[in-house]
């Protein structure tokens, strides 16, 4: 086959002429070759990077659309794959997705990573490099520099990218916004985000033990750019998510659902400084057993933000592990605050409002208001299509000719802002080796102060560590 039919963009161009020059034919109209037949020059053709798990729903939700061919499938454990690999039968099946994209960069014009977080940058990067449109399911990256690099990188490859935050193209934020900035609870001075999570392992001890790794799984492949360590089934398929070499715990999996209509409607970017409170394990009387190797069983987190309209600042906190924000007095006892996987409180000079995981069901407080107000008219353009096929419509399209609800141009600097809780919790959790008592043993119980422009924490040097992690080699993100 020529390259000129292998690339998306020349195989176009190859049908079009065909069609126009070729001997003795003439463009054909679309009735003769059947109503509601599209022409595969004409479809999207998308590879999948982790098809198993919510890989899985992503590529089945991006093929609802009859303009969407799923094009190559790739994941480093075939029984999380089989699934995908039935139904998708024709798509070429690769381990590496390094190998996929050399091999199909001809064939695919976008990609889905749904790969554990310490991959997300790495393959989502190296998918920007070849001119592909990617979405990358949250939180957009595992560290802060990396978020960094994606937004970088967005700007400079041009091409259509979102974040898997479904919540954002939802219409509860868009309605939130607009009763916002119709002033109805004044401006916002504080704003509190919850969620049930973890409902995963945290705060347990590391898993030891020899295992033999399953012929159905690359070990190797499945660590990328984490440090090399023995194979054990306690990580996989979903308990990787709590620890710091490969997840980023409860704030990192559900903070870029819960944590968007704050981000999305509020004027602030880069928090200026990050303080945290977290559980930790006691046995043995005194005797500290925290695992550092785990995020915490649950965390309290508070972001400092300067307004950026230069109105003062606003202070965010986060609680996860199932503790929960003082219950607001206009909320009626038997009201539900928020909803069974978490909420949103903002609270404004004039009242308050209150949300659902997800941005859903936005309301004033007391809940009466809602009756008694003048709500604003709808202003905020909606998307009916929904998040995932919001990004086909617009790779579809061409960059800079839609929009989408989360590009890496919002989904990175919000994804940096979530990650300082992570930073600050991880220097929370640093240990002084010298010292033997469980009163002085850990440095990093303190306030981080934030600089967002070279990224670095100015008060706590060793929290800096953590801002940048090392890739094992081999595994660079090239950048």
């Amino acid at each position: 086959m020529s390259s000129a039919s292998n690339n998306p963009s020349s195989r176009r161009t190859f049908i079009r002429n065909t069609a126009l020059t070729g001997a003795g034919f003439f463009i054909v109209p679309r009735h003769v070759l059947g109503r509601g037949f599209i022409a595969p020059s004409d479809k999207l053709h998308i590879a999948g990077i982790g098809v198993g798990g919510k890989g899985a729903g992503d590529l089945a939700e991006f093929a609802k659309s009859p303009f969407v061919n799923i094009s190559a499938l790739c994941d480093v454990d075939d029984r999380q794959a089989a699934g995908a690999r039935k139904k998708y039968e024709k798509a070429p099946y690769y381990r590496d997705f390094r190998e996929m994209l050399e091999k199909e960069k001809n064939n695919i014009d976008a990609v889905s990573v749904s790969t554990p977080d310490h991959t997300h940058a790495v393959a989502t990067l190296a998918a920007m490099q070849l001119g592909k449109h990617v979405y990358t399911q949250k939180p957009l990256t595992h560290d802060i520099y990396e978020a960094r690099v994606l937004t970088e990188a967005a700007r400079k490859y041009k091409v259509v990218t979102q974040m898997g935050n479904q919540g954002g193209s939802g219409d509860g934020v868009r309605k939130a916004k607009e009763m916002v900035d119709a002033g109805l609870i004044g401006d916002v001075t504080e704003a509190h985000a919850w969620t049930n999570r973890p409902v995963w392992p945290q705060g347990v001890p590391t898993p030891s033990g020899k295992h033999e790794t399953p012929k159905e799984l690359d070990w190797d492949l499945w660590l990328g750019t984490a440090k090399w360590i023995d194979y054990n089934p306690a990580y996989l398929p979903f308990d990787w998510r709590g620890w710091w070499a490969f997840g980023t715990g409860a704030l990192g999996d559900m903070a870029c659902h819960i944590m968007d209509p704050i981000y999305r409607i509020l004027p602030i970017l880069y928090p200026e400084s990050a303080e945290c409170s977290v559980a930790t394990v006691w046995r043995e009387k005194w005797n500290d057993t925290q695992n550092t190797d785990a995020c915490p069983p649950s965390s309290i987190i508070h972001l400092s933000y300067p307004r950026t309209d230069g109105k003062g600042k606003i202070r965010v906190s986060w609680h996860d592990g199932g503790l929960l924000p003082p219950r607001p007095e206009e909320l009626l006892p038997e009201e539900s605050f928020g909803n069974w996987d978490g909420g949103v409180l903002m609270v404004g000079t004039k009242g308050k409002l209150l949300l659902d995981c997800y941005g859903a069901n936005p309301r004033l407080l007391p809940t009466k208001l809602m009756q008694q107000t003048s709500l604003p008219k709808e202003t905020i353009k909606r998307v009916p299509e929904g998040h995932y096929l919001q990004w086909v419509n617009a790779c579809r399209a061409g960059y800079g000719k839609a929009e989408t609800s989360s590009p890496f141009e919002y989904a990175g600097p919000f994804t940096e802002s979530i990650l300082m809780g992570n930073l600050a919790i991880r220097s929370w959790m640093i240990k002084n080796p010298k010292l033997k008592g469980w009163e002085d043993k850990y440095l990093g119980r303190k306030k981080l102060l934030w600089d967002a422009k070279n990224m670095k924490v100015t008060n706590f040097d060793e929290a800096n560590q953590f801002v940048k992690r090392e890739y094992r080699e081999g595994w660079g993100l090239g950048w």
